[in-house]
Parts: C-alpha cells; sequence; structure tokens
C-alpha cells in the first residue's frame, strides 16, 4: 500500500489531533528522562524556565492590575446616559440561555437579573433553549415564560430533539436549533441582521443592569462592529461565598486569567458567556454541531469565514456565574475536575484549525501562525506548568544533592530558584488582594471572620494549578492524543439559600 493511501483525510487530521498531547507527554517525559540521566543538565534547564515563568508572571500580572482598574472605571459609567448621546433606536438583542439538567432556583435567577436591565425590554427577545432529553428543562423554559412574559419584547422556548444524527450531545447543537428555529421569526419581524446582537448566557449567568447599554454603546462605537464578538469578564460570584475554598481559588484563577487577556485581545478567543452579532451567525451557519468547546470554536468559524478579518473586543464588565458546588465535598471536586477536563477540550480547536488554515491562503499567514502558537502555548502551559515548577522542578536538586555534584551551579541554583519563585510569590498577594476586592457582599449568615478563609484559601493554590489545572488538561490532551473523544459534560449548578 502506498503510504499517500493510507495517509487519507480522517488520518491526516488524527495526526494534528495528536499535536497537542504530544507535545504535553513530550514535555513531561523529556524532563524525567533528562533528570534521571543527567540531573545537572536538567538543573539548568529548570533554571531556565522557571526564570521564563518568572517573566512570563510579571507581565500577566502587570496585565491583570490594568484590566483591573479598567474594570473598576468601566462599572463607574453612567451607561444608559452615555448610550443616550447615541441613535440606538434600532438595535435589538437575542439572548441564548441553554438549559440541560439545571434547576430552576438558578435559571429564575439569571432571568431576575434580565429583568432588572436598563435596556429598552421590547428590544430583548429570549430564547430559552431546551433539551428534550430533561423535561425539566422544558419545565423550566415555560415556567420563566409564563412568569416574565411581560418583562420582554418575546420569550420563546425552543426544544432540541435527541439523537438528530451528525450531531453530539452539547451545548452547540442546542444552540443551532434554536437559532434555526428563530430566523423565520426575526425575518417575519422584519428586523435588519446588521441591527441585532446576540447574547449567548449560560444558565448560570447573571447580568449586570448596564450590560446590555455598555454592551449596545460598543458595539455602536466599534469601527467594525459586524466583524467581532464582545467578551465580559466571567466573575464567579453567584455563589462564592458558600463554595468549598478550592473551588473558590479555582474559580478566581479563572476571573484572573480572563482579565488578563482582555488587555491582548489578539489572544482572545470567545468563552463562556459572550456577544456577536447575528450577522455573524447565520454567515456561518451557526454553531458546530459535533463539538465540544462551542463558545471558543464559533469564534474560529467566524475568524475562518471572514478571512481572518474578525476579532474578540473585550468588555470590561462581568457576567456573574456560579463556582462549582454540588450535594458534598467529593462529589464538587469530581464536579470540578469535568469542568476543567472539558475546558481543557478546547485543545480541539488546535487542530481543526491547522486543517483549515491549509486551504485558507487568503488568511495572511502572519494570523494564521499566531492564532495557532497562542492555542498551542496556552494549552501545553496549561498542561504542563505546574508539575514542572512544583514538583519536577526540584527532584533535579535533591539529585543533584544526592550524587554531590561539585558543579558551581548545583550550589547556587537552589538560591537562584528561590528568588525567582519569590518574585513570583507578588503573583499570589495580588491574587489575595484583588480576590477580596471583588468579592460580593457578605451573606448575614456568614460572620466577619469568613474573610480570613478567603485569604487562607490561597495556600491552596498549587493544589489547584497542579489537581485542577494540569491535571484535567493533560487528561483532555491524552483522550484527544488516542481519539477517545470527550462528550459534553453539564456542570452541576447549586445554590444554598440564606
Amino acid at each position: 500500500m502506498k503510504f499517500g493511501s493510507w495517509l487519507n483525510d480522517y488520518r491526516k487530521y488524527r495526526l494534528l489531533e495528536m499535536i497537542p498531547g504530544l507535545l504535553s507527554w513530550g514535555t513531561l517525559i523529556g524532563a524525567v528522562l533528562l533528570t534521571i540521566i543527567t540531573p545537572i543538565t536538567m538543573v539548568y534547564v529548570v533554571i531556565v524556565y522557571d526564570f521564563y515563568w518568572m517573566v512570563k508572571v510579571a507581565y500577566i500580572n502587570t496585565f491583570l492590575v490594568i484590566s483591573f482598574f479598567t474594570y473598576k472605571k468601566t462599572m463607574r459609567i453612567n451607561w444608559p446616559d452615555k448610550l443616550k448621546t447615541l441613535n440606538n433606536t434600532e438595535i435589538y438583542h437575542i439572548i441564548f440561555i441553554p438549559n440541560a439538567s439545571e434547576n430552576i432556583n438558578v435559571v429564575e435567577s439569571t432571568f431576575a437579573a434580565l429583568a432588572k436591565t436598563n435596556y429598552d425590554p421590547d428590544r430583548l427577545w429570549i430564547v430559552f433553549a431546551a433539551e428534550a432529553r430533561f423535561p425539566g428543562s422544558i419545565a423550566n423554559g415555560l415556567a420563566m415564560q409564563q412568569r416574565y412574559a411581560d418583562r420582554f419584547g418575546k420569550i420563546i422556548v425552543t426544544t432540541h430533539p435527541d439523537n438528530i444524527p451528525g450531531e453530539i450531545a452539547a451545548k452547540g447543537a442546542n444552540l443551532t436549533f434554536a437559532g434555526k428555529y428563530i430566523k423565520p421569526l426575526i425575518d417575519q419581524a422584519g428586523l435588519p441582521y446588521k441591527n441585532i446582537l446576540v447574547t449567548i448566557l449560560d444558565v448560570d449567568s447573571c447580568v449586570e443592569p448596564q450590560y446590555f447599554d455598555y454592551l449596545t454603546y460598543t458595539f455602536l462605537q466599534h469601527p467594525d462592529r459586524l466583524h467581532t464578538s464582545y467578551q465580559p469578564i466571567p466573575m464567579f460570584n453567584n455563589n462564592i461565598w458558600d463554595s468549598p475554598a478550592i473551588m473558590r481559588v479555582a474559580s478566581m484563577g479563572t476571573t484572573f486569567w480572563s482579565m488578563s487577556e482582555q488587555v491582548r485581545p489578539e489572544r482572545l478567543l470567545t468563552f463562556a458567556s459572550h456577544s456577536m452579532p447575528w450577522q455573524a451567525l447565520v454567515d456561518v451557519g451557526f454553531w458546530q454541531t459535533d463539538v465540544v468547546s462551542d463558545d471558543s470554536r464559533i469564534f474560529v468559524q467566524c475568524f475562518l469565514e471572514y478571512d481572518g478579518h474578525y476579532s474578540v473586543t473585550p468588555l470590561h464588565m462581568p457576567i456573574y456565574m456560579d463556582t462549582v458546588l454540588s450535594d458534598n465535598l467529593w462529589k464538587s471536586l469530581k464536579n470540578l475536575y469535568k469542568q476543567q477536563q472539558r475546558w481543557g477540550w478546547g485543545s480541539e480547536n488546535i487542530p481543526f484549525m491547522l486543517w483549515q488554515f491549509r486551504q485558507a491562503k487568503q488568511i495572511p499567514i502572519r494570523k494564521r501562525i499566531l492564532a495557532v502558537i497562542n492555542q498551542l502555548e496556552g494549552h501545553w502551559s496549561w498542561a504542563t506548568a505546574s508539575i514542572i515548577i512544583f514538583f519536577l522542578g526540584y527532584v533535579p536538586l535533591r539529585l543533584v544533592e544526592w550524587q554531590q555534584a561539585t558543579d558551581q551551579i548545583a550550589t547556587i541554583a537552589p538560591q537562584l530558584l528561590n528568588v525567582m519563585l519569590s518574585v513570583a510569590d507578588i503573583g499570589l498577594i495580588l491574587s489575595v488582594i484583588l480576590g477580596t476586592l471583588i468579592l460580593p457582599r457578605r451573606p448575614v449568615n456568614y460572620s466577619p471572620s469568613r474573610y480570613i478563609m478567603m485569604i487562607v484559601q490561597w495556600l491552596l493554590l498549587p493544589i489547584s494549578m497542579i489537581v485542577f489545572g494540569s491535571f484535567p488538561s493533560l487528561s483532555a490532551q491524552t483522550r484527544l492524543l488516542f481519539g477517545k473523544y470527550l462528550g459534553f459534560y453539564v456542570t452541576e449548578k447549586s445554590r444554598r439559600t440564606h
């Protein structure tokens, strides 16, 4: 058999899917082998790697501080008044809320927040995308439709059938069904596509009262408004006082990562709840129905559709979401791991981009290369950095000491590493300060001493980075490496009453 005939399109794509896992596992296995074969060489590698991370942490923290002050400034502006200075009478918002197994209390909080928005309610259409395989989600939609019927221009409940050929049981498939369902309704209403913004809200997402005023103002002021998505800050504050410490640390870590990325929009992909033009959504044929990472994939679809002429515009305003919280700690830990694994499955975008970019010659090669490198470096670091820093980085030092090496670097390496890690500790202090500043008001059933736990919790950061960062990311890449595809896992949302 000729090599060319064996290497058909499926096998070529599978080779691309193996790249993230091979890179991450190659790094970790290579570090172990180098430690065993020549620990003194590994000491040099560790010093260089830790120096790289010290610089990177300082770099990220600088952007985080800038983003934090920009967020605080944005929150002080009266956006309804600012919007009145523009002609916005024709801008409509269609808000998709996909629902699977989430309970009615979570759904209710999302609708209650939407009902408090300052934006003209007649120009807010709510599309509650229920799943047929979860009868409770249909009941949730009908309950919200009845309860809030007079609060919005329209509340439409769609029911996504199960087992449609070519689909997987995922949020993207549900959203595409809902999008195609309402498209004729938009056409009948005669709404121009260019005047419609779509917001995808995870079912636990609560918006600020000014969110749609701010979004609309940003949209109208953007020089290329139809070729960009709009990404707010995901802030996991809804139940943060109730959740276990490790969940709070993991959630705040995601928030800080998102905030630091907002100051570097060239690195941004859409994540969780976000907004985009209806015209772009129609042009790409809605969301892909066979992928897990629908929130980031929809950006890649638009990037390809418009020949690289598509970006993400940061919105320096939070959308409040839930931390992982279940009936007990063990269940919460398992759900947190599965959530992080699903987010880590975003590495599936890397082979997709590599495959599509082969023929996308109209996209400047620089844009193609940067898009792939940003994703590849991000997922590689996510899977390997904390393991190397907190574990593999110290093993060669111990081996060198055990072998009583005389190399000068073996003598000064511990001091160098301690200095670099001390500098990196500034990031930990910054996390403590900002984490405290973004906390919502303390519930009355918790005493002020609870704030102490909100500070002490950051001692769990190394555990969070390894167990709920590197491990699930590496697991996702390993599954992709071996073609063991991950299905869509619906993270349990839970609230406690006070």
